[in-house]
């Protein structure tokens, strides 16, 4: 089988090219580890200066120079191997899986990529099932997003599609509880507690979350912090209270 010119992987780091082959790349050897940890069977192939550990030995090993390495790489220190990763089915549609799961966390327009990726990780620390995205959040598989998941990307299911609202509709059908993270709602975290199927909804870094959401949660809840001090909280911070809280009933 012929190697792929280093242009193919280059194409990976546009959104464009990894829809067109149906991969992304994991870069470093904590974060490969863990996904192959969760998704052994995902990945595609290897790219590496250097042999790499026995962890490696079962996958393809495409070896490069450092050059080639650093004109593949999307980071700004690279450590030196990579990994393709098969983009997991549905990811951009609004097909809900067969096991969805009893906690999801909806973001509505968060536009920094290293707030999503970092919001992805913290979902999978606190075990929830799956992570909703609105089309206008920044994507989930774009390099930095990837980066700061630190390869926890795999460990929640990712849907990304305009049509988020009728996965909330069709959710709150089936039972779910919508909180929404709101500046203006309830300092009461004990809506949190006992929620057999939960919906968490954070919004937009400088708009939260869209009338639309607001208007159809079950309960709105504020975060108490001294505002004469700070106004608001960053909202990977808010997402990481907020899920934690739903984990300690």
């Amino acid at each position: 089988m012929p190697l792929k010119p280093l242009k193919w992987y280059k194409n990976l780091a546009t959104k464009k090219g990894r829809l067109e082959v149906g991969a992304f790349l994991v870069e470093g050897d904590r974060a490969i580890k863990q996904v192959i940890a969760t998704h052994p069977d995902e990945i595609i192939e290897i790219i590496t200066i250097e042999k790499p550990s026995p962890a490696y030995n079962t996958y393809s090993l495409r070896y490069v120079s450092d050059s080639q390495f650093h004109s593949v790489s999307q980071t700004k220190t690279p450590q030196g191997i990579i990994a393709v990763v098969r983009i997991p089915h549905n990811t951009f549609s609004d097909h809900l899986p067969e096991t969805v799961g009893t906690k999801i966390l909806l973001l509505e327009d968060i536009q920094d990529p290293g707030n999503v990726g970092t919001l992805i990780r913290t979902a999978a620390a606190f075990n929830f099932s799956g992570v909703i995205l609105s089309n206008k959040c920044a994507d989930p598989l774009s390099q930095k997003c990837v980066q700061s998941t630190a390869g926890a990307v795999l460990s929640v299911w990712i849907r990304k599609t305009d049509r988020y609202l009728n996965l909330v509709q069709q959710l709150k059908k089936d039972g779910y509880s919508l909180i929404a993270a709101d500046l203006k709602g309830m300092d009461n975290s004990s809506i949190f507690y006992n929620q057999d199927k939960l919906l968490l909804a954070l919004g937009n870094e400088a708009s939260g979350l869209s009338e639309s959401i607001l208007n159809t949660s079950n309960h709105r809840f504020q975060i108490p912090i001294i505002r004469q001090k700070a106004e608001s909280l960053n909202v990977a911070v808010s997402g990481a209270i907020c899920m934690y809280l739903s984990s300690s009933k």
